[in-house]
């Protein structure tokens, strides 16, 4: 509660203090007429260039990812500095006379770059996000393309502004209403988010659209050239820097679990998961796994058993990298499950089974908030399904399981056969084969358990190897001595 309650303060604070300092700047004899246009022209332009490079980064970061919201987030920034590279480059005086593109342009900004954000706020669920994400590798080049065209249009029409009205009573009022209130609603969704998950970007977003909404308001509401004016550039300037920041700390700023996990995975089928796996990832992994001493390990081993199965059908590429990262958070929702429950040495109760069984759906609730595609999602929510339609959450049968979480059940189900856990010891190999043999058309798709056995006779070394790495045969080893 007062982590929150600091939050909640940080963030108030970050947003008052700009606008004191406006208010405090504005009409006064400190807010004197600093008119710069060739620092204007030259900072702005080379600034927001930077920027829209650094936002472009990111996109492509995205689809390597796999996430949409990172792509929406780069839409957004994107926007945000191709608009205000246009508004540098249109300072009257320079390339160019005519004085409406500036403004209008530097309102257009916001104007867009809101509107991408509350669309990365927006549940992976939802029908709209769903049909984007399925454009996610053509999003960022269609919009640019798109952007640039735009551009140029104002450019060599600049009276085209005019029909815009956005300098003008009650367009810039209208369009003020319409970016706080998208903000607002982005601002809510990702500190809810943060509260839940405590990942940076959340945070970041949250600040990053304070900023905007604080500019919004010096922008339509200073005066030109006057010191205060000067200060939404600069709130622009950190709305960037901060998510750029955020994108960094969560996806690239991981070394101490890097090196673990290297450890842990050594030969090339690991190496893999490391190459599929961002820090975000691995966060929710190692904090699922510290709730449970059992499962030391089994996210990472099911995910490795997946990918082999997956190569085994001849899945394509996409869909390894989909069922890699499935695999290594298809239990997170076990965070919401009481340690009493979760590491019960007895049987469970009928209530007790019925929150057990609840997981899937609450892992799936987290992570389509937290930008994870469909594919994923689909092994989160339904790796629990059985071919017989007597599987949780939603009693799906045969084909209308989707197929990753087909393969990821077997694997599932053999690495916590093959685990020791808190009600039971681990199984041999050969007890854990014969059982999903005997699961075949009940439990298991034939097709995948077809897969699994011919892996099985293929690659026997991969498995013997894999249990060897594993937490509880190391451990079982040691008391052996």
């Amino acid at each position: 509660m007062r982590k929150n309650t600091g939050v909640f303060a940080r963030l108030v604070i970050s947003m008052l203090l700009p606008l004191v300092v406006y208010f405090a700047l504005r009409d006064t004899e400190l807010d004197k007429s600093i008119i710069a246009p060739h620092e204007h022209f030259y900072i702005v332009s080379l600034v927001s260039a930077l920027s829209l490079a650094l936002a472009i980064a990111v996109g492509f970061v995205a689809i390597s990812l796999r996430n949409i919201k990172i792509s929406f987030l780069s839409l957004s920034y994107v926007s945000l500095s191709a608009m205000f590279v246009l508004h540098g480059l249109s300072t009257p005086g320079f390339l160019m006379h005519h004085s409406g593109i500036a403004g209008s342009a530097a309102q257009l900004s916001i104007m867009l770059a809101v509107v991408w954000l509350w669309l990365s706020s927006l549940s992976m669920d939802q029908p709209l996000i769903k049909w984007l994400a399925e454009w996610q590798r053509l999003l960022l080049p269609i919009w640019t393309i798109a952007l640039l065209a735009f551009c140029t249009v104002l450019w060599f029409y600049p009276n085209l502004t005019q029909f815009l009205h956005l300098l003008q009573l009650p367009m810039k009022w209208i369009a003020s209403i319409f970016i706080i209130g998208l903000n607002a609603w982005t601002i809510n969704r990702y500190l809810m988010t943060y509260i839940s998950s405590r990942f940076p970007l959340q945070l970041a977003i949250v600040y990053s659209s304070g900023w905007m909404i604080i500019a919004q308001i010096i922008m339509v509401s200073s005066q030109k050239w006057h010191v205060s004016w000067w200060l939404y550039h600069f709130l622009l300037l950190a709305s960037v820097i901060v998510m750029v920041t955020g994108i960094v700390n969560q996806y690239f700023i991981s070394k101490s679990i890097t090196a673990s996990i290297k450890l842990m995975f050594r030969s090339n089928p690991r190496d893999w998961i490391n190459s599929y796996m961002s820090s975000s990832v691995r966060e929710l992994v190692m904090t699922t796994e510290a709730r449970d001493s059992y499962t030391a390990g089994h996210n990472y081993r099911v995910a490795l058993y997946a990918l082999k199965l997956g190569e085994e059908l001849s899945l394509t590429a996409a869909d390894l990298r989909a069922i890699a990262q499935g695999g290594l958070v298809h239990d997170v929702g076990k965070l919401r499950i009481p340690d009493t429950i979760l590491n019960k040495p007895g049987k469970l109760t009928p209530d007790e089974r019925e929150i057990i069984e609840m997981h899937p759906l609450s892992g799936y609730d987290l992570c389509k908030r937290l930008g994870f595609m469909p594919e994923e999602l689909s092994v989160i929510r339904s790796h629990h399904e059985k071919w017989d339609g007597s599987g949780y959450p939603d009693q799906l049968a045969g084909e209308q399981i989707p197929l990753l979480a087909r393969v990821t059940a077997v694997a599932d189900v053999y690495d916590a056969l093959t685990s020791s856990r808190s009600y039971r010891k681990a199984m041999s190999h050969e007890a854990a084969m014969e059982i999903i043999v005997k699961e075949s058309g009940r439990h298991f798709d034939p097709l995948c358990v077809q897969a699994w056995v011919r892996l099985v006779s293929e690659q026997p070394g991969f498995f013997e190897e894999t249990l060897r790495h594993s937490p509880q045969f190391k451990l079982e080893r040691k008391l052996a001595r």
